[in-house]
């Protein structure tokens, strides 16, 4: 069998960033440095479980614990393994073979992947020279609007929020599904979970992998009005979310302590490591998030190699549009920047010889 037997939408799909990785300091892939979620890790250790027993069949433990949080109904929720599972669940719910499905450049790399997989067309919307939405390109023509829409918000790769006029204005003019995905929303204090009953459109991921520190147990779920969330219960995979992962989720979600702490270390850490960069020579760009895009002063292939060289990882972006010659890496701790800096002066200083 070759690629001609793939599914044709699919044909053009390979495989995700997969680095080789030993012992390399990990700034690439934008999860909580301050390591593993302690009130998750505690509820691991105590752990006595009954492992010839499915688990909730839609994680109703933790969708309890999310209507607490948000001051919502647990119907409100759609909980799976991770938040790419919500994504795959909203196409696999609303678009049919050929539909259209926009997304803003640059933006998350696999949402692309997603709407191969349901047979989708996608429709891709330039942001503007401030990484912000175009509203009318998001949007598209009275006669080629698409089924849905996605916007990440901080947006990844570049970090910024999207302004909250654009998107509410796009909410109220679209007649489809609008998926706004807020991995990183904690670290720019904001979000719209609290809006899912206004816009009855309106679709907010949300993951546990962050700011939460659960990334090894893929803990993901949608927010949104009660019809859409029983349209998509209805269709995703039953117990796709594992009873160990339930639990330490909803452990997780009750220490907001640990979460302050993971955001009060980025909001310090972040101008600083800004700062050096652009002493070294990168223009970084502005960032509500975790981490840093930044245009690199040499040639982005021979930084990456020259950081892995030296024991650092970051994510390469320079061969996509609109992040020409553009690095991506995770704001660390006063340690950890030092380390990823000292590195990066290392490189620097030998691209010179």
């Amino acid at each position: 069998m070759d690629r001609n037997d793939m599914r044709s939408t699919t044909r053009g799909l390979h495989t995700y960033y997969n680095p080789k990785v030993g012992s390399e300091l990990r700034m690439d892939t934008n999860t909580n440095v301050l390591g593993s979620n302690p009130a998750a890790a505690a509820y691991l250790r105590n752990l006595k479980l009954d492992l010839n027993s499915y688990p909730n069949t839609y994680s109703d433990g933790l969708r309890d614990a999310l209507a607490g949080f948000y001051g919502l109904q647990r119907e409100n929720f759609v909980a799976g393994n991770g938040s790419d599972e919500m994504l795959n669940t909203c196409f696999t719910t609303f678009t049919e073979t050929g539909d259209a499905c926009t997304v803003p450049v640059p933006s998350y790399s696999l949402y692309s992947y997603f709407v191969a997989l349901s047979g989708s067309r996608m429709r891709e919307a330039q942001l503007t020279d401030d990484f912000q939405l175009d509203v009318d390109a998001m949007l598209g023509r009275p006669d080629d609007r698409s089924k849905i829409l996605i916007m990440p918000s901080p947006n990844n790769p570049t970090g910024n929020c999207f302004r909250q006029k654009d998107i509410e204005e796009i909410l109220s003019k679209h007649s489809g599904l609008v998926i706004l995905d807020e991995a990183y929303s904690e670290y720019a204090g904001r979000t719209m979970a609290d809006k899912v009953d206004e816009f009855d459109n309106l679709v907010v991921l949300k993951t546990f992998s962050k700011v939460y520190a659960l990334a090894a147990l893929r803990v993901g779920y949608a927010v949104t009005n009660l019809k859409v969330a029983d349209m998509l219960n209805s269709v995703k995979v039953p117990y796709s979310l594992n009873k160990i992962s339930e639990g330490a989720a909803v452990a997780a979600l009750g220490d907001q302590a640990f979460v302050k702490k993971s955001i009060a270390f980025v909001l310090d850490q972040r101008p600083k490591l800004a700062a050096q960069l652009k002493g070294l020579g990168f223009e970084p760009f502005p960032t509500d998030s975790n981490f840093i895009l930044a245009r690199a002063p040499i040639d982005h292939r021979e930084l990456i190699a020259g950081l892995k060289r030296h024991g650092v990882l970051i994510r390469d972006f320079g061969d996509k549009p609109r992040t020409g010659n553009c690095v991506r890496m995770t704001v660390g701790t006063a340690d950890l920047n030092k380390v990823m800096t000292d590195a990066i002066v290392a490189v620097l200083a030998e691209a010179k010889r």
